[in-house]
């Protein structure tokens, strides 16, 4: 309930904080007004328990957000209004006294309403609700005892309402400021904790609690979506629109290189018997239209996990994340690692990958710079044309035969051959080696 005391009041009670006016402005009826103000405030004090009774009682009838908190806690609530009325009413009695305690209070039932989720409109409701009971009470013991002195009271009316918009605003300061408290706190948690799922570093006793936290399933099927730009911007906008089946939202977390996301997926756990249930989707066709979906403009790179099973597994899916987003060009794409398992083979182990793109393309160093870009572009082409010189020459422009002189060439080069399956492997892996690690 808001404190009901101006200038007026205090003029009675010592100094102003501010330079008085000149004795001819002061007003004689004004100070009669503040004197009955004064004898029935201190009647109400006597009477502080049925007034919080009532208050209480109107509380509960008139405004449902507080019905729910006077049910839950009576004995807290009626002594949480009988300290305020206590503290508001005696400071129309002793303002310069009681004010900062009244103030107090206010802030106080302020940050405690906002903790519990109480809307603001709610306690602003029931500070003018007190407000309004406390006047009318003053109206009504004046009327009964000196009916003479109602007239006095309209001097004072005004100075009592604006008070109580004042002590609105001492709430609503404090409710604001401690929702503002209460969501960094909310939104820091949930960095930390999403961060900690990410970086394999959460316990496992607390991923009930970081799964409730943050709206994930324990045991759900997830795969984890690392963005990486050549400039990147504030706020996560470079993140790419993720839409997701049966209306679930990706969890994102900025990290010191990358944006990453947290991506539930429909396929969950086997049923009791620990088999997959063959109804459910294993993930890979979700992946694989996540990959589709998360377009990637100019010189943006992402990298698409394997699909994990359970919040435990989070941590490993961001490694492999990681390992995607390594195995993207430099001028941009995206790569799910399932379909790119052998270049994440080459970028997981990068010396092992150098010596590979050495040992096999090495003798192609020392023919002319443009010589050797051809040859090896005529390979690449060739292999991503499934072996076929037509559709390669078709890539390249040339004819078929001239596809084939520059395979053969290569292999006299090199001493591999093409035909041979490992030989095949070995040039593949380390023409990746040579294109994801140049540099």
């Amino acid at each position: 309930m808001p404190q009901v005391v101006r200038s007026r009041i205090r003029a009675l009670h010592g100094p102003p904080s501010v330079a008085p006016l000149p004795h001819r402005f002061r007003s004689l009826a004004g100070r009669e007004a503040v004197t009955v103000l004064h004898r029935a405030a201190r009647v109400l004090l006597d009477a502080l328990p049925e007034l919080t009774d009532r208050l209480v009682e109107a509380l509960r009838e008139q405004e449902p957000a507080y019905r729910t908190v006077i049910e839950a806690a009576p004995a807290e609530i009626w002594q949480e209004v009988h300290h305020s009325l206590r503290h508001n009413v005696a400071s129309l009695v002793r303002p310069r006294e009681c004010r900062e305690a009244a103030h107090r209070t206010s802030r106080w039932i302020g940050e405690t309403r906002a903790a519990e989720g109480v809307p603001l409109d709610a306690v602003l409701h029931a500070f003018r609700m007190g407000g309004a009971m406390v006047w009318q009470d003053l109206v009504d013991e004046t009327a009964r005892r000196h009916p003479e002195d109602i007239r006095l009271l309209v001097h004072v009316a005004a100075d009592v309402w604006n008070f109580v918009d004042e002590h609105c605003g001492v709430v609503a300061e404090s409710y604001r400021r401690t929702e503002r408290r209460l969501a960094w706190r909310r939104e820091n948690r949930q960095r930390l904790l999403t961060a900690a799922l990410l970086d394999g570093t959460a316990r496992i006793a607390d991923l009930p609690d970081a799964a409730a936290a943050l709206g994930l399933e324990a045991h759900g099927r997830y795969a984890v979506l690392a963005v990486a730009t050549t400039h990147r911007t504030p706020h996560g906008t470079d993140r790419p629109p993720l839409v997701l089946a049966g209306g679930r939202t990706a969890l994102w977390h900025s990290a010191d290189d990358a944006e990453l996301a947290i991506v539930p997926l429909e396929g969950g756990p086997g049923d009791d018997t620990g088999e997959p249930d063959p109804r459910v989707p294993d993930g890979r066709d979700e992946l694989a239209s996540l990959a589709a979906a998360s377009s990637a403009a100019p010189g943006t790179r992402i990298g698409i996990s394997s699909a994990v099973e359970g919040l435990a597994a989070i941590g490993d899916a961001r490694r492999l994340a990681d390992t995607a987003l390594r195995a993207c060009p430099a001028t941009g794409g995206t790569i799910l690692l399932d379909e790119h398992l052998p270049a994440a083979l080459v970028v997981s182990t990068p010396a092992l990958g150098t010596a590979l793109a050495d040992r096999v393309l090495g003798p192609l160093d020392r023919l002319d710079p443009a010589d050797r870009d051809v040859l090896i572009g005529t390979l690449t082409a060739w292999l991503d044309s499934d072996g076929s010189a037509q559709r390669a020459g078709a890539r390249l422009y040339c004819h078929r035969n001239t596809v084939l002189n520059r395979l053969r060439r290569f292999e006299q080069l090199t001493g591999r051959c093409l035909t041979r399956p490992s030989d095949a492997v070995e040039v593949s892996l380390a023409l990746a080696a040579r294109r994801l690690l140049a540099g």
